[in-house]
Order: structure tokens, then C-alpha cells, then sequence
């Protein structure tokens, strides 16, 4: 194990985070194009970067040693959303039509985002691409505010037929073609309505979440559907002018429970678990069973009220997932963190390595 030195006095942090942090292009850093994983490691295979937020120590490790850092009592927080949209083309259509399916909807409807958007007018009937090659037909029920299509089939044997039509989206940084769409799934997901994966859940596999509990944790599952805006860099010039994406989440009262009785640390397996625990915080350490919208934009300066550790990977430049870490870890920390993980060359993105922020 490498031990580097700690990053940042933390009375300067609260001032830098307070006054500085919340330009997005403070939130940039360089990074060379060969750090962006193209495809993902064997489960359980990846580095792994521990950061004590509090002393601002870094240490070079390995996921394997993950249950290693764990301690009786804590809870681990895992999303158990399961990636169902689909890429499909639209036929007949000028310059490479296409539609992606994010989810069904009612008995006979996806909600997709198409392109071109002129050609999928509301009452407009287009041809997607079935899985045996065949046309399906479905028209342009709605257009949602959000730009978003309803897509109408005619029964619903035929809308649940796209469900293996096209291809899994990858992240646009992804170019190499997804082999094996599994590997583009956590070990344990199981609610179908995402876009994209939780990616820091998939580092775990079977033999993993059983030496999780051995370690004397338990395991709670929360639902978070990720958007596709979780790929988007923030446009605007300060960050807090930024729209935030509502992305679908649900908290049962199983697991409000034992997160409520947790005496450690609440152990947040991914961003999207960190967004809905802190979406269903009713008071410090408590949590209410919830399902619904959450629109939580978490930057520097956040208060947070249920997370106690975080397992993450390495986000874009200019993301809201990078500015939450920032508010997790601290601006400056994380940040020099990302400049130590790009001089030691661990792997960026979806299928990247993973951090471990305590």
C-alpha cells in the first residue's frame, strides 16, 4: 500500500469551497485520453484510492481490500437500478435517425429521446428497428417538457419486444463496442428503468458483498434510475445556475430501517445511492421511506445528513457528480486527488477505478 502525504489545511478548504468552488471551470482538470477505460476489468480487479476526508491522507490501494476499511456496525448503501434502455434506429429517416429507449411506460409506451427531433412530431408513426430486423411501428404520442418522446406501440407484446432490440447505451467517452452488455450491469441489479449504469457497483461481485457482511456490515438497496444527463458537463458559468436532471428514486422501509439503526457509518455505494439517501433525509442520520423526483444538486458547501463514506469512481471535468465528491471530500482535496490519480495512472470513468472517500 502507497501512502501519500495529506492534501490541504482544512480551515483553508472551508474558505476556498465557500468563496471560489462554485465556477464550473474550477471543476476542469487535464486528462490524458489514454486514462479513459475503454473497457471494463474483471470484477473485483480494479485500483483503488482511499481518502481520509478529515486528515486528507491518500492512500494507493486495491478494491479488494474494500471490506478491509469497513467496520462493524456500518451499513453499505447499494443501487440496485438494472440498465433497460435500448439504442434502436429509426428507419427511413435522413442522416442516422435513432431513438433511445429509456424505459416503459404505462401498458404500451417507451420513453425515449430521439434524433432527429423534427421527425418524431406528436401523431407522427415511425419504423424502429425490432430485434429480429423487422420494423416495429409506433407513434409519437407526446412531447414532454423535458423534450422527451412517448412512444406508442400497438400492444404491448410488441413495445416489450424493443427491450432486446438495438443495444445497451454506453457513456459517448465509451468507443469500443460493448461485448458483453452484462458487464454494463452491477451483480445485483434488478429494477429495470435506467440509462445508464451505477458504475461503482460494478466492482462488486457475489463473493464481495458476502465478505461485506463478514466484515460486520450490513447491506441496505435503494433505487436510483440514472439519466442520461449524468454523462453532460455543466454548461453554464456558475455552477449553481445549473438545472439539475430529476432522476426517479425509491427507499423502502426495509431499508429505512436499517439505515435508521445503523451504529457506524452509512456507506454510500456510488453517487446515485449518495443522491437518494440525502433526498430522503428527514434529520441527521434518518431517513423516511420514499419513492418519487429527486432533482438534488449537491455541491461545495452541502451540508450532508446521512453519509458517512463513499465508494465512487472517477468522474468528468465539469460534472455534477465531480462537484458532488468536491462537496463530500473537499474542493481542494478531491481535486488533488484527481492530479494523484492522473500521475499514477489509474483509470477514468465508467469502467474506471474506484475511490473510497471516509
Amino acid at each position: 500500500m502507497q501512502v501519500l502525504a495529506p492534501i490541504l489545511d482544512s480551515a483553508l478548504l472551508v474558505r476556498y469551497t465557500s468563496v471560489i468552488a462554485m465556477r464550473t471551470a474550477d471543476f476542469d482538470y487535464e486528462l490524458p485520453p489514454d486514462l479513459i477505460a475503454q473497457r471494463p476489468a474483471p470484477r473485483g480487479a480494479a485500483r483503488m484510492m482511499v481518502l481520509n476526508r478529515s486528515t486528507g491522507d491518500v492512500h494507493l490501494s486495491a478494491f479488494d481490500a474494500f471490506p478491509s476499511y469497513l467496520c462493524p456496525g456500518d451499513t453499505v448503501v447499494l443501487n440496485d437500478t438494472r440498465v433497460t434502455a435500448r439504442r434502436v434506429a429509426a428507419l427511413g429517416l435522413p442522416r442516422g435517425g435513432e431513438a433511445l429507449l429509456l424505459r416503459p411506460v404505462g401498458e404500451t409506451e417507451w420513453e425515449a429521446l430521439v434524433r432527429p427531433g423534427r421527425a418524431f412530431r406528436v401523431g407522427k408513426v415511425v419504423s424502429l428497428a425490432g430485434p429480429d430486423g423487422r420494423s416495429i411501428e409506433a407513434r409519437v404520442r407526446s412531447v414532454e417538457p423535458d423534450g422527451s418522446r412517448r412512444l406508442e406501440f400497438r400492444c404491448a407484446q410488441e413495445r416489450d419486444r424493443m427491450a432486446s432490440a438495438g443495444s445497451a447505451p454506453t457513456p459517448p467517452y465509451i468507443r469500443e463496442p460493448l461485448v458483453d452488455e452484462e458487464a454494463y450491469q452491477t451483480v445485483y441489479a434488478r429494477e429495470g428503468g435506467s440509462a445508464a449504469a451505477p458504475t461503482a457497483g460494478l466492482h462488486f461481485t457475489e463473493a464481495m458483498l458476502e465478505r461485506v457482511r463478514s466484515a460486520g456490515a450490513r447491506i441496505a438497496w435503494i433505487t436510483l434510475h440514472v439519466g442520461v444527463d449524468t454523462f453532460r458537463p455543466v454548461k453554464c458559468e456558475r455552477a449553481d445556475d445549473h438545472l439539475m436532471h430529476g432522476e426517479w428514486y425509491q427507499l423502502g422501509a426495509e431499508a429505512a430501517e436499517v439505515i435508521n439503526a445503523t451504529s457506524g457509518r452509512v456507506v454510500a455505494i456510488g453517487t446515485t445511492s449518495v443522491r437518494a439517501l440525502e433526498s430522503a433525509a428527514v434529520e441527521d442520520r434518518r431517513v423516511r421511506p420514499t419513492a418519487g423526483a429527486t432533482h438534488l444538486f449537491i455541491t461545495p458547501g452541502y451540508r450532508f445528513r446521512v453519509v458517512s463514506a463513499m465508494l465512487t469512481n472517477f468522474h468528468l471535468p465539469r460534472s455534477t457528480l465531480l462537484m458532488l465528491v468536491s462537496a463530500f471530500a473537499g474542493y481542494e482535496r478531491t481535486m488533488e486527488a484527481y492530479r494523484t490519480a492522473v500521475r499514477e495512472r489509474f483509470r477514468f470513468y465508467s469502467f474506471g477505478d474506484a475511490m473510497f472517500i471516509s
